[in-house]
């Protein structure tokens, strides 16, 4: 499936339903662009492909159709570690820094199980990092 079919189908079982003004003007462009995209005569720019991802709750490459898992890294990321509350806190602060955001993006999917080790593995890092200072 690829961005026109994904789109259309987004949109279509949004609850409540949605319809194609509605979701230009929540997105800030024309009732027309939106045709266009969901018959693949265009393809939104990257703001707008972020604003159509934010508004759907769901990550770009979902949007695009190179994934069929919608959730977000981040929403990956957080579901893996809600049973721990100390992970989870963080979490918050750890998905803030400049120069994790770039790793967390480029991971590919996986088990919850390896996401919670990798992100227990940055926290016994940062912890014997903030000893030695």
């Amino acid at each position: 499936m690829g961005f026109a079919e994904r789109l259309k189908e987004l949109r279509e079982s949004h609850i409540p339903k949605i319809y194609q003004k509605e979701l230009a003007d929540a997105v800030g462009v024309s009732r027309q662009a939106i045709t266009m995209w969901e018959t693949g005569q265009r393809i939104p720019e990257s703001e707008t492909l972020q604003n159509l991802a934010d508004f759907f709750n769901c990550s770009i490459d979902y949007l695009m159709g190179r994934t069929n898992t919608r959730e977000t890294p981040e929403q990956r990321i957080e579901s893996a570690i809600l049973d721990d509350p100390e992970l989870l806190e963080f979490w918050q602060e750890l998905k803030l820094r400049d120069d994790l955001q770039l790793l967390f993006k480029q991971v590919k999917p996986l088990p919850p199980e390896a996401i919670k080790r990798i992100i227990k593995y940055i926290k016994m890092v940062e912890d014997e990092e903030s000893k030695e200072d």
